[in-house]
């Protein structure tokens, strides 16, 4: 009996939880883990707590990890599936890193001040704070037409916020892709900020009690939005 409750415990959180298993590009859903790099304990659909750790790069061991690379084209539309849906409030955020001249991205761990965010949405204020990818079972950014062509890491990072009243309490839940960007331009992407490093436990977006008192306003922690 204690063994059942205890498989049932685990099986409650998890379906509480979610993780981004594949890409949504070219009009399509790919498979899973076949350009999004398998992180040790996928299957516990669990979160990263510690900022300070390698995790926060792109989930436990997902920085040696490797994928098939997609080609998409600068200006499309590029998506990560949540499997099951995004259940908890929070922050949904999009950064990429390009691969280094002579690498490619599925032998480069993703290291240094290399990241720049092309995405984060914002929540609705009003008697609650409401949160746009809230319950979906998807989450997309427009890749910018201006972005030089190569390959590059996507890192997607949906910021639960439902116990970050006190340090260590945001749960994070991210997933890095491999991508191939065609017909790009000639911008250059900024801020570059490094995983880990780029966020602190007290960061205002990230130890944040979003119930009571309602926050009147938000802000999202990491760079600001690079639009090309």
């Amino acid at each position: 009996m204690k063994l059942f409750t205890a498989i049932a415990t685990l099986a409650a959180v998890a379906n509480a939880h979610y993780v981004f298993p594949s890409l949504i590009a070219n009009g399509a859903s790919t498979g899973e883990w076949a350009n999004v790099r398998q992180w040790t304990g996928y299957y516990s659909n669990g979160p990263v707590a510690d900022v300070s750790s390698l995790s926060i790069r792109c989930n436990v061991d997902a920085s040696t990890k490797s994928a098939k690379t997609l080609s998409v084209a600068a200006g499309s539309t590029l998506g990560f599936s949540a499997k099951a849906s995004i259940s908890h409030p929070g922050l949904m955020q999009f950064y990429m890193a390009k691969v280094p001249a002579g690498m490619t991205a599925d032998s480069w761990d993703g290291s240094g001040s290399v990241w720049f965010k092309v995405f984060n949405d914002m929540p609705i204020i009003g008697t609650s704070m409401t949160w746009p990818t809230q319950g979906k079972t998807s989450a997309s950014f427009t890749l910018p037409k201006s972005l030089p062509s190569g390959e590059y890491l996507v890192r997607a990072e949906h910021i639960a916020l439902h116990s970050a009243g006190s340090s260590g309490g945001a749960q994070f839940y991210i997933s890095c892709a491999q991508i191939n960007v065609t017909g790009g331009g000639a911008g250059t992407p900024g801020p570059l900020v490094a995983f880990p490093g780029a966020y602190k436990p007290t960061d205002p977006g990230i130890m944040i009690n979003i119930y009571y008192p309602i926050p009147k306003t938000y802000t999202p922690p990491g760079p600001p939005v690079w639009t090309g």
